[in-house]
C-alpha cells in the first residue's frame, strides 16, 4: 500500500512541480464543490474520485514522493480546521434535538462499532488481534468531513442532523486518540487494560485543555479587548483561524492526536459564546474548510493503491459488507431506540455513515511506520491496515456518500421545512400535525417557559423574538419554505410576514389574524390568513352541518390525509384522471383541480395541463402511495 521510497523529498524542480500539483487540487477542489451543488451529491464523492484520477492508479500526477515528509503535516493541520469547524457549529441547541440519541451514538454505538469492526476483521481477513483492533478504532469515526458535505444536500429533520453531526465529531476524537493508545501500547508488548485507560485518558485530557485554554484567551481578546479598527473583522476572522491552529499545535506536540481534541473543544466552547462578528467569522471558516478539505481528500485518495485493495479479495468486500450492512444499522437502531426518530430516519441513519479523513490520514502514519524494521515492524499488518481503512472509506463514500439524496428520498426523509413563529396553543397544535406527517417543523419563541415546555414536548425550538431579523436568520427562514405568524398579537405576526417576504423570499407565508379587521393588512402583502375567529365559526359550522366530514378532517395527518400536487412532471401534461385513477390505490380520490386559481370537481375526461395543482384525499398511507406513482421524485 505504502512504497518503501515513500518519504523520498522531490529533487531539483520539485518545489515548481508541487506547486502545480496544489493548483491542480486546489481547482479540482472547487470543480467538485460547483458539481455538487449542482446535481445535489455530496462533493465528497468527487472529491474522492479526483483524487484516484490523479494519483497513480489515474493519470499518475500525484504521489506521496509529491509532497515529501510534510504530508502528515499539512494533514494534520487539515484535519484541525475541519474539525475546528464542525465543533463551531455544535450548539447546544442542536445537541438538545436529539440528546440521548447522540450520547448513545457516542459512547454505546461506538463501542457496537468498534467491537463489531474488530471480530470482523480479525475473522475474516485472519490477521493478529492486534490490526484488527487498529481497524476496528479507526472504523470508529465518520467524521464531519464527509457528514456536511451530505447534509448540505440532503436536508433531513434537524434532530437527525444533530445526532449525526455529533456523532462525527465526538467520535472523529475518540478514534483517532483511541487508536494511538493502542497503536503506542502495541509496541511495549506489556500493556494491560489499565493502560489504555490511562493513556486515552491522558491524551484526551490534555487536548480539552489546551483548546478549553485557547478558546478563553480568544474569548477575552474579541470581547473584553478594544480592537476596534476598520479591520477588526477581518482580524476577529484571522484570529479565530490562528487559535484553532494554536491549539492543535501546542496538544499534538504534547501527546499525538491530542491536537483533535484541542481543536473540538476550543470550537465547542467559542462556538456557544457571544461573539462577535460571528457571522463573518463563520463565512470565513467556511471557506477555507472547503479549500483544505479539497485538498486532504484528493491528496490521500491518491495515495490509493488497487492492488493492495484488491489482495484483500471477496474477504475484504465481507467486511466492507459487515461494517456497512451489519454494524452500522445495528449501533444506529440502539442509539436511537424509542420514539423520538422514526424508522425511516434510522434507516436512513444507518445506510449513510461513511468513513473519512481521520480514519485515512491517522492509517497512512500507521502503515508507514509499521513498514520500518524498528518496533513494531509489521509490513503485513501494514498492508492490511491501510488496504481495509482505504477500502472501506472508498466504498462508503462512493455508495453512501454518492446516493445519500436517492436513499433519502425513497425513505421519504426528506422533510418541508416549516418555521412557525410563536410556541403558544395554537403554534404547539400546529407544530403536532406537521410533525406527525413527518415534517421538519422549527418553533420559534421568546417566553423562555414556553420555550422550554414546548421544548419538554419533544418540539425542536429555538428561543428569540420573530420580529428580529439575525433571530429569524439563525432559526432557518432562509432555508424555510414556509413560515407561519401564529402568535396572539397581529402586529408581531404581520411584522413576521414582511420580513419573510421581504428579507428571505419564503416561498409560502401564513399568518393567524386574531382580529378580523386586520386581515385586509395582510392580503395587502400577498399573506396567506386564517382568522381566529373565523376559524372557529367554520369549524362549529361544519360539527353541526357536516359532522362525519368535519370528524374526518381532524384525523388529517393521522388515518386520514389531504395532499396537494402540483403538475409539473411532463409525463402528467395531457393525462386524464380516468388515467390516473387507474394508477392509484383504490381507497384514494382525486377530489380537485384547480387551474388559473379556479377548483373544479374533476369528471374522468378531465385533462391535466402543466401548472394544475391535483388535491388527492383518503386513508394516509394510500395517499403517500399515490403520489409517490403519479409524482415521483426527480
Amino acid at each position: 500500500m505504502i512504497p518503501g521510497d515513500a518519504l523520498v523529498v522531490l529533487a531539483v524542480g520539485g518545489g515548481s512541480n508541487l506547486l502545480l500539483i496544489v493548483a491542480l487540487i486546489i481547482a479540482l477542489g472547487v470543480a467538485a464543490q460547483v458539481l455538487s451543488a449542482r446535481l445535489r451529491v455530496p462533493s465528497v464523492l468527487f472529491l474522492i474520485l479526483a483524487g484516484v484520477a490523479v494519483g497513480p492508479e489515474g493519470l499518475g500526477i500525484v504521489n506521496r514522493a509529491s509532497f515529501g515528509p510534510a504530508l502528515s503535516t499539512i494533514v494534520g493541520l487539515s484535519v484541525a480546521i475541519i474539525v475546528f469547524e464542525g465543533a463551531f457549529h455544535l450548539t447546544v441547541e442542536k445537541l438538545r434535538e436529539a440528546p440521548a440519541a447522540a450520547v448513545r451514538l457516542v459512547t454505546v454505538g461506538a463501542v457496537i462499532a468498534f467491537v463489531g469492526t474488530t471480530l470482523a476483521v480479525r475473522f475474516l481477513l485472519e490477521v493478529e488481534w492486534t490490526i484488527a483492533a487498529l481497524v476496528g478504532s479507526l472504523l470508529v469515526a465518520t467524521g464531519p468531513t464527509v457528514v456536511t458535505p451530505i447534509l448540505s444536500v440532503v436536508p433531513v429533520r434537524d434532530r437527525v442532523a444533530a445526532a449525526l453531526e455529533t456523532e462525527g465529531i465526538v467520535n472523529d476524537v475518540t478514534a483517532a486518540i483511541f487508536a494511538v493508545v493502542i497503536f503506542k501500547l502495541l509496541a511495549s508488548q506489556e500493556a494491560n487494560p489499565a493502560d489504555y485507560v490511562r493513556e486515552f485518558a491522558f491524551r484526551m485530557g490534555v487536548g480539552i485543555a489546551i483548546g478549553v485554554g485557547v478558546a478563553i484567551v480568544l474569548w477575552y481578546l474579541l470581547t473584553q479587548v478594544d480592537l476596534s479598527t476598520a479591520e477588526t473583522p477581518q482580524n476577529a476572522r484571522l484570529m479565530t483561524l490562528a487559535g484553532a491552529v494554536i491549539a492543535y499545535g501546542i496538544a499534538d506536540t504534547i501527546a499525538a492526536e491530542a491536537g483533535v481534541a484541542a481543536v473540538a473543544a476550543a470550537g465547542v466552547i467559542l462556538g456557544n459564546a457571544d461573539l462577535p462578528y460571528r457571522e463573518t467569522i463563520e463565512a470565513f471558516k467556511g471557506d477555507v474548510t472547503l479549500i483544505v478539505l479539497s485538498f486532504i481528500f484528493i491528496a490521500l485518495a491518491a495515495l490509493i493503491e488497487f492492488e493492495t485493495l484488491l489482495a484483500l479479495g471477496l474477504e475484504g468486500v465481507a467486511v466492507v459488507l459487515i461494517v456497512a450492512l451489519v454494524v452500522r444499522p445495528l449501533l444506529v437502531f440502539v442509539s436511537t431506540r424509542g420514539k423520538r426518530f422514526t424508522r425511516d430516519e434510522k434507516v436512513f441513519m444507518s445506510l449513510v455513515g461513511p468513513r473519512g479523513i481521520i480514519p485515512a490520514s491517522v492509517a497512512t502514519l500507521f502503515a508507514i511506520q509499521l513498514q520500518t524494521p524498528e518496533p513494531p515492524s509489521n509490513p503485513a499488518g501494514a498492508d492490511v491496515l491501510a488496504g481495509t481503512v482505504f477500502l472501506v472509506i472508498l466504498a462508503t463514500v462512493v455508495f453512501e456518500g454518492g446516493f445519500a439524496r436517492r436513499i433519502a428520498e425513497r425513505l421519504e426523509v426528506i422533510p418541508m421545512r416549516v418555521l412557525i413563529i410563536g410556541g403558544g396553543r395554537v403554534g404547539l397544535a400546529l407544530a403536532e400535525r406537521l410533525e406527525e406527517r413527518g415534517e421538519n417543523v422549527v418553533i420559534l419563541e421568546d417566553d423562555e417557559s414556553k420555550a422550554e415546555r414546548a421544548r419538554s414536548d419533544g418540539f425542536t425550538v429555538r428561543e428569540g423574538d420573530g420580529t428580529d431579523v439575525e433571530v429569524l436568520q439563525n432559526s432557518g427562514a432562509d432555508r424555510a419554505k414556509i413560515v407561519v405568524g401564529a402568535t396572539g398579537d397581529d402586529d408581531t405576526n404581520l411584522l413576521v410576514a414582511q420580513l419573510a417576504k421581504s428579507k428571505f423570499g419564503v416561498e409560502t407565508v401564513i399568518a393567524r389574524v386574531n382580529n378580523p379587521d386586520n386581515a385586509d393588512a395582510f392580503e395587502e402583502l400577498g399573506v396567506k390568513t386564517v382568522s381566529s375567529a373565523m376559524a372557529t365559526a367554520w369549524g362549529i359550522d361544519n360539527m353541526i352541518e357536516r359532522p362525519a366530514l368535519s370528524n374526518w378532517m381532524t384525523e388529517l395527518g393521522r388515518s386520514g390525509d389531504v395532499q396537494e400536487i402540483e403538475v409539473t412532471a411532463e409525463e402528467l401534461v395531457g393525462r386524464t384522471i380516468a388515467d390516473i385513477d387507474a394508477d392509484i390505490p383504490d381507497e384514494v380520490l382525486v377530489a380537485l383541480v384547480a387551474r388559473d386559481g379556479e377548483s373544479t370537481v374533476p369528471r374522468g375526461d378531465f385533462e391535466l395541463e402543466y401548472g394544475d395543482h391535483i388535491t388527492i384525499l383518503g386513508r394516509t398511507e394510500a395517499v403517500s402511495e399515490a403520489i409517490s406513482r403519479v409524482h415521483p421524485h426527480e
